[in-house]
């Protein structure tokens, strides 16, 4: 059985308008295709070289961009045991579109924290998510 899942996951370059006072990040338009409804937007910070990992929605679609640092994302599928990354930040100012099954994590590699957002398709649920330790994956999180 062929697994494409991760070829489901989409980066698109998001516009960034640079201003004197400030620059002003796009996110997401409801017109996008990767745009699947409107649940809940959360932010998540994170430590440089800290890892959250491993996280699995049976149902939440994400828009994930990071506005601040740099992180990178580690998305693994486990019917053909491959792995996808992609470093998203203020230097690649990108959004990941994820779409539901799929194992993922993050690690900060920017000095000091970085922040990811995420508009989730659906409001947060315990009981849609799936989780494992960080070692019940095998991942080299020192590959960049």
């Amino acid at each position: 059985m062929k697994d494409n899942s991760l070829s489901k996951i989409s980066s698109t370059s998001m516009k960034v308008i640079n201003l004197e006072q400030g620059d002003v990040l796009h996110f997401l338009k409801n017109s996008a295709e990767s745009f699947k409804g409107f649940g809940e937007v959360y932010f998540s910070k994170i430590n440089t070289y800290s890892i959250k990992a491993w996280k699995f929605h049976k149902k939440m679609t994400l828009n994930l961009i990071v506005p601040i640092g740099t992180v990178k994302f580690v998305f693994y599928s486990h019917v053909s045991n491959t792995f996808r990354v992609e470093e998203i930040g203020e230097s690649n100012y990108r959004r990941l579109y994820v779409p539901p099954r799929i194992w993922f994590g993050f690690k900060g590699i920017s000095k000091g924290t970085s922040l990811v957002a995420n508009l989730a398709n659906i409001e947060h649920d315990p009981k849609e998510a799936i989780k494992k330790n960080l070692d019940e994956i095998s991942y080299d999180w020192n590959l960049l």
